[in-house]
Protein backbone atom coordinates (compact mmCIF):
# COMPACT_ATOMS: atom_id res chain seq x y z
CA UNK A 1 0.00 0.00 0.00
CA UNK A 2 2.89 2.28 0.46
CA UNK A 3 4.46 1.76 -2.67
CA UNK A 4 0.93 2.59 -4.28
CA UNK A 5 0.40 5.65 -1.92
CA UNK A 6 1.46 7.09 1.64
CA UNK A 7 -1.82 8.05 3.33
CA UNK A 8 -1.56 11.71 4.71
CA UNK A 9 -2.61 13.11 8.15
CA UNK A 10 -3.49 8.88 8.67
CA UNK A 11 -3.36 8.96 12.56
CA UNK A 12 -5.09 12.73 12.79
CA UNK A 13 -7.48 11.66 10.28
CA UNK A 14 -8.56 8.20 11.46
CA UNK A 15 -8.73 9.30 15.07
CA UNK A 16 -11.21 11.90 14.40
CA UNK A 17 -13.69 9.39 12.58
CA UNK A 18 -14.37 6.77 14.60
CA UNK A 19 -16.87 7.40 17.54
CA UNK A 20 -17.75 3.27 17.46
CA UNK A 21 -15.09 1.02 16.46
CA UNK A 22 -18.37 -1.15 16.13
CA UNK A 23 -19.82 1.04 13.27
CA UNK A 24 -20.03 1.85 9.85
CA UNK A 25 -17.81 3.72 8.24
CA UNK A 26 -17.29 4.90 4.42
CA UNK A 27 -13.33 5.36 2.84
CA UNK A 28 -14.58 7.69 -0.07
CA UNK A 29 -11.35 7.41 -1.55
CA UNK A 30 -9.77 4.16 -1.16
CA UNK A 31 -6.77 4.93 -2.98
CA UNK A 32 -3.80 2.82 -1.34
CA UNK A 33 -5.55 1.62 0.59
CA UNK A 34 -3.95 3.21 3.74
CA UNK A 35 -6.88 5.00 5.68
CA UNK A 36 -8.64 1.84 5.29
CA UNK A 37 -6.52 -0.50 6.37
CA UNK A 38 -6.04 1.92 9.44
CA UNK A 39 -9.82 2.37 10.42
CA UNK A 40 -10.24 -1.82 10.15
CA UNK A 41 -7.22 -2.15 12.81
CA UNK A 42 -9.48 0.00 15.23
CA UNK A 43 -12.61 -1.87 14.54
CA UNK A 44 -14.06 -4.69 16.72
CA UNK A 45 -15.02 -7.50 14.19
CA UNK A 46 -19.01 -6.30 13.97
CA UNK A 47 -17.25 -3.04 12.55
CA UNK A 48 -17.58 -2.53 8.47
CA UNK A 49 -15.94 -0.36 5.85
CA UNK A 50 -17.60 0.40 2.69
CA UNK A 51 -14.88 2.03 0.78
CA UNK A 52 -15.07 3.96 -3.05
CA UNK A 53 -12.64 4.32 -5.24
CA UNK A 54 -13.41 5.07 -9.60
CA UNK A 55 -9.84 4.38 -10.17
CA UNK A 56 -9.44 0.25 -11.90
CA UNK A 57 -6.30 0.78 -10.47
CA UNK A 58 -6.74 1.10 -6.85
CA UNK A 59 -8.79 -2.18 -7.13
CA UNK A 60 -5.88 -4.11 -6.59
CA UNK A 61 -5.26 -2.92 -3.29
CA UNK A 62 -8.36 -4.26 -2.00
CA UNK A 63 -7.24 -6.34 1.26
CA UNK A 64 -8.72 -10.09 2.29
CA UNK A 65 -11.02 -8.21 5.28
CA UNK A 66 -14.41 -9.52 5.16
CA UNK A 67 -15.48 -5.94 6.57
CA UNK A 68 -14.47 -4.64 3.77
CA UNK A 69 -16.84 -3.78 0.91
CA UNK A 70 -15.36 -2.25 -2.16
CA UNK A 71 -17.13 -0.40 -4.56
CA UNK A 72 -15.90 1.01 -7.97
CA UNK A 73 -17.86 4.22 -8.04
CA UNK A 74 -17.24 7.97 -7.98
CA UNK A 75 -17.56 9.29 -4.43
CA UNK A 76 -20.75 11.32 -5.66
CA UNK A 77 -22.57 8.47 -5.54
CA UNK A 78 -21.98 7.77 -1.98
CA UNK A 79 -25.91 8.36 -1.13
CA UNK A 80 -26.77 5.81 -3.89
CA UNK A 81 -24.77 3.16 -2.57
CA UNK A 82 -25.02 3.41 1.10
CA UNK A 83 -28.80 3.66 0.72
CA UNK A 84 -29.00 -0.33 -0.37
CA UNK A 85 -25.76 -1.74 0.59
CA UNK A 86 -26.47 -4.51 3.18
CA UNK A 87 -23.99 -6.91 4.96
CA UNK A 88 -24.49 -10.11 5.74
CA UNK A 89 -25.20 -10.13 8.98
CA UNK A 90 -28.22 -8.34 8.13
CA UNK A 91 -27.59 -4.68 9.34
CA UNK A 92 -28.61 -1.74 6.85
CA UNK A 93 -25.95 0.76 6.01
CA UNK A 94 -28.26 3.32 4.81
CA UNK A 95 -28.64 6.92 6.35
CA UNK A 96 -26.71 4.81 9.45
CA UNK A 97 -23.44 5.09 8.81
CA UNK A 98 -20.93 6.39 11.75
CA UNK A 99 -18.25 8.25 9.60
CA UNK A 100 -17.39 9.12 6.59
CA UNK A 101 -13.76 9.69 5.32
CA UNK A 102 -12.18 11.14 2.41
CA UNK A 103 -8.91 11.96 1.02
CA UNK A 104 -9.00 14.54 -1.90
CA UNK A 105 -5.49 14.16 -2.79
CA UNK A 106 -4.37 12.22 -6.18
CA UNK A 107 -2.45 9.38 -5.50
CA UNK A 108 1.25 8.96 -5.42
CA UNK A 109 0.49 5.72 -7.79
CA UNK A 110 -1.18 7.98 -10.53
CA UNK A 111 1.18 10.84 -10.18
CA UNK A 112 4.23 8.47 -11.02
CA UNK A 113 2.62 6.37 -13.43
CA UNK A 114 3.57 8.30 -17.06
CA UNK A 115 1.07 6.55 -19.20
CA UNK A 116 -2.16 8.26 -17.18
CA UNK A 117 -1.04 11.90 -17.96
CA UNK A 118 -1.12 13.24 -14.69
CA UNK A 119 2.44 14.73 -14.18
CA UNK A 120 4.22 17.43 -16.24
CA UNK A 121 7.46 15.48 -15.38
CA UNK A 122 6.86 12.53 -17.66
CA UNK A 123 6.13 13.09 -21.80
CA UNK A 124 2.93 10.94 -21.57
CA UNK A 125 -0.52 10.96 -23.60
CA UNK A 126 -2.28 13.76 -22.56
CA UNK A 127 -5.25 11.58 -20.16
CA UNK A 128 -5.56 13.00 -16.68
CA UNK A 129 -8.96 10.38 -16.00
CA UNK A 130 -9.22 9.13 -12.46
CA UNK A 131 -11.66 6.76 -14.19
CA UNK A 132 -9.83 4.78 -17.89
CA UNK A 133 -13.02 3.09 -18.92
CA UNK A 134 -14.22 6.28 -20.08
CA UNK A 135 -14.83 9.50 -20.48
CA UNK A 136 -13.30 12.27 -22.15
CA UNK A 137 -9.40 12.84 -21.56
CA UNK A 138 -7.08 16.23 -20.97
CA UNK A 139 -6.10 16.12 -25.08
CA UNK A 140 -10.07 15.97 -25.07
CA UNK A 141 -10.13 19.65 -23.51
CA UNK A 142 -7.26 20.63 -24.38
CA UNK A 143 -8.20 20.31 -28.76
CA UNK A 144 -11.86 20.83 -28.90
CA UNK A 145 -12.80 23.52 -25.95
CA UNK A 146 -12.63 27.30 -27.01
CA UNK A 147 -10.53 29.62 -26.06
CA UNK A 148 -13.11 31.35 -23.59
CA UNK A 149 -13.98 27.92 -21.85
CA UNK A 150 -10.22 27.14 -21.91
CA UNK A 151 -9.53 30.42 -20.09
CA UNK A 152 -12.47 29.85 -17.55
CA UNK A 153 -10.90 26.62 -16.37
CA UNK A 154 -7.54 27.79 -16.05
CA UNK A 155 -8.37 30.80 -14.23
CA UNK A 156 -10.90 29.28 -12.04
CA UNK A 157 -9.40 25.74 -11.21
CA UNK A 158 -5.62 26.57 -11.69
CA UNK A 159 -5.94 30.08 -10.78
CA UNK A 160 -3.47 30.96 -13.16
CA UNK A 161 -3.45 34.91 -13.91
CA UNK A 162 -2.33 34.61 -17.77
CA UNK A 163 -4.99 32.29 -17.83
CA UNK A 164 -6.44 34.23 -21.26
CA UNK A 165 -2.74 33.99 -23.07
CA UNK A 166 -2.87 30.07 -22.12
CA UNK A 167 -5.55 29.39 -24.04
CA UNK A 168 -4.88 31.17 -26.66
CA UNK A 169 -1.35 29.72 -27.32
CA UNK A 170 -3.04 26.25 -26.78
CA UNK A 171 -5.86 27.89 -29.58
CA UNK A 172 -2.52 28.40 -31.82
CA UNK A 173 -0.50 25.01 -31.25
CA UNK A 174 -3.33 22.99 -32.16
CA UNK A 175 -4.23 24.93 -35.37
CA UNK A 176 -0.64 23.13 -36.69
CA UNK A 177 -1.50 19.61 -34.70
CA UNK A 178 -3.80 17.80 -32.26
CA UNK A 179 -1.73 18.29 -28.24
CA UNK A 180 -1.96 14.81 -27.34
CA UNK A 181 1.14 14.58 -25.12
CA UNK A 182 2.22 16.25 -21.92
CA UNK A 183 5.39 17.69 -23.65
CA UNK A 184 3.26 18.49 -26.68
CA UNK A 185 1.11 20.89 -23.90
CA UNK A 186 4.35 21.99 -22.13
CA UNK A 187 5.98 23.50 -25.42
CA UNK A 188 2.53 25.03 -26.62
CA UNK A 189 2.24 27.37 -23.11
CA UNK A 190 5.85 27.93 -22.90
CA UNK A 191 5.96 31.33 -24.11
CA UNK A 192 3.89 31.91 -21.48
CA UNK A 193 5.00 29.80 -18.41
CA UNK A 194 7.80 31.72 -16.07
CA UNK A 195 11.63 30.66 -15.48
CA UNK A 196 10.92 31.57 -11.96
CA UNK A 197 8.78 28.48 -10.14
CA UNK A 198 8.35 27.12 -13.50
CA UNK A 199 6.96 23.28 -11.64
CA UNK A 200 4.54 25.49 -9.40
CA UNK A 201 3.26 27.29 -12.89
CA UNK A 202 2.47 23.94 -14.53
CA UNK A 203 1.18 22.80 -11.38
CA UNK A 204 -1.05 24.64 -10.91
CA UNK A 205 -2.40 24.55 -15.77
CA UNK A 206 -2.20 20.41 -14.89
CA UNK A 207 -4.54 20.75 -11.68
CA UNK A 208 -7.30 22.70 -14.00
CA UNK A 209 -6.90 20.26 -16.65
CA UNK A 210 -7.74 17.47 -14.28
CA UNK A 211 -10.27 19.20 -12.22
CA UNK A 212 -12.05 19.59 -15.39
CA UNK A 213 -11.81 16.14 -17.22
CA UNK A 214 -12.97 14.25 -13.77
CA UNK A 215 -15.60 16.73 -12.95
CA UNK A 216 -13.98 16.77 -9.48
CA UNK A 217 -15.52 20.23 -8.27
CA UNK A 218 -19.34 18.89 -9.14
CA UNK A 219 -18.35 15.24 -7.61
CA UNK A 220 -17.00 16.94 -4.42
CA UNK A 221 -20.47 19.04 -3.99
CA UNK A 222 -22.46 15.68 -4.57
CA UNK A 223 -20.59 13.75 -1.86
CA UNK A 224 -20.80 16.17 0.36
CA UNK A 225 -24.63 16.39 0.01
CA UNK A 226 -24.56 12.46 0.09
CA UNK A 227 -22.65 12.60 2.93
CA UNK A 228 -24.96 15.19 5.06
CA UNK A 229 -27.66 12.10 4.38
CA UNK A 230 -25.83 9.34 4.90
CA UNK A 231 -24.74 10.29 8.74
CA UNK A 232 -26.25 9.57 11.45
CA UNK A 233 -26.41 11.98 14.01
CA UNK A 234 -23.16 12.28 15.94
CA UNK A 235 -21.54 10.81 13.22
CA UNK A 236 -18.59 12.55 11.71
CA UNK A 237 -17.39 14.11 8.60
CA UNK A 238 -13.50 13.68 8.15
CA UNK A 239 -12.19 15.12 4.73
CA UNK A 240 -8.71 16.00 3.36
CA UNK A 241 -8.27 18.72 0.82
CA UNK A 242 -5.56 19.93 -0.83
CA UNK A 243 -6.14 23.44 -2.93
CA UNK A 244 -8.05 26.59 -2.20
CA UNK A 245 -10.76 25.76 -4.13
CA UNK A 246 -11.79 22.30 -2.34
CA UNK A 247 -11.10 23.45 0.91
CA UNK A 248 -13.38 26.57 0.58
CA UNK A 249 -16.37 23.99 -0.10
CA UNK A 250 -15.89 22.00 2.18
CA UNK A 251 -15.34 24.83 4.58
CA UNK A 252 -18.43 26.49 3.32
CA UNK A 253 -20.98 23.57 3.51
CA UNK A 254 -19.74 22.29 7.34
CA UNK A 255 -20.89 25.53 7.99
CA UNK A 256 -23.78 26.62 6.03
CA UNK A 257 -25.33 23.35 4.29
CA UNK A 258 -24.35 24.27 0.92
CA UNK A 259 -21.20 24.36 -1.49
CA UNK A 260 -21.47 28.97 -1.68
CA UNK A 261 -21.74 28.83 1.99
CA UNK A 262 -25.18 30.53 1.71
CA UNK A 263 -26.94 29.69 5.65
CA UNK A 264 -30.21 29.21 5.50
CA UNK A 265 -32.24 29.45 8.93
CA UNK A 266 -35.68 28.20 9.97
CA UNK A 267 -38.53 30.19 11.05
CA UNK A 268 -36.84 30.98 14.62
CA UNK A 269 -33.57 31.82 13.23
CA UNK A 270 -32.02 28.45 13.74
CA UNK A 271 -29.49 27.64 10.97
CA UNK A 272 -30.43 24.30 9.36
CA UNK A 273 -26.96 23.62 8.34
CA UNK A 274 -26.22 19.54 8.90
CA UNK A 275 -22.84 20.09 10.25
CA UNK A 276 -21.24 21.25 13.48
CA UNK A 277 -17.96 22.10 13.19
CA UNK A 278 -15.53 20.22 15.01
CA UNK A 279 -12.10 22.17 14.53
CA UNK A 280 -12.76 25.93 13.40
CA UNK A 281 -9.05 26.04 11.54
CA UNK A 282 -7.90 22.72 9.70
CA UNK A 283 -5.68 20.48 11.26
CA UNK A 284 -2.34 20.78 9.10
CA UNK A 285 0.36 18.21 8.92
CA UNK A 286 3.70 18.54 11.40
CA UNK A 287 6.57 19.21 9.46
CA UNK A 288 8.13 15.72 10.29
CA UNK A 289 4.76 14.49 8.12
CA UNK A 290 6.14 16.87 5.46
CA UNK A 291 9.73 16.06 5.39
CA UNK A 292 8.86 12.78 4.88
CA UNK A 293 6.04 12.82 2.20
CA UNK A 294 6.39 16.41 0.82
CA UNK A 295 2.90 15.83 -1.07
CA UNK A 296 1.52 16.38 2.04
CA UNK A 297 2.86 19.79 2.49
CA UNK A 298 -0.54 21.30 1.23
CA UNK A 299 -3.11 19.50 2.80
CA UNK A 300 -5.87 20.49 5.39
CA UNK A 301 -7.89 18.35 7.91
CA UNK A 302 -11.34 19.24 8.56
CA UNK A 303 -13.63 17.33 10.65
CA UNK A 304 -17.32 17.79 11.20
CA UNK A 305 -20.22 16.01 13.23
CA UNK A 306 -23.67 15.35 11.91
CA UNK A 307 -26.46 17.46 14.21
Amino acid sequence: MSEYHTPVLLQESIQALITNPSGIYIDATFGGGGHTAEILSRLTHDGKVIAFDRDTDALANRNGDPRLQLVHADFRFVRNFTSYLAWEDGRDAGAQVDGILADLGVSSHQFDTAERGFSFRYDAPLDMRMNTEGGQTAADVVNRYSAEDLERILRLYGEVDNARQLARLMIQARENAPITTTGQLDAAIAPATPKVAEHKFLAKVYQALRIEVNHEMRSLEKFLEGAARSLRPGGRLVVITYHSLEDRMVKNFIRSGNVDGIENKDIYGRSLAPFAAVNRKPILPAESEIAANTRARSAKLRIAEKI
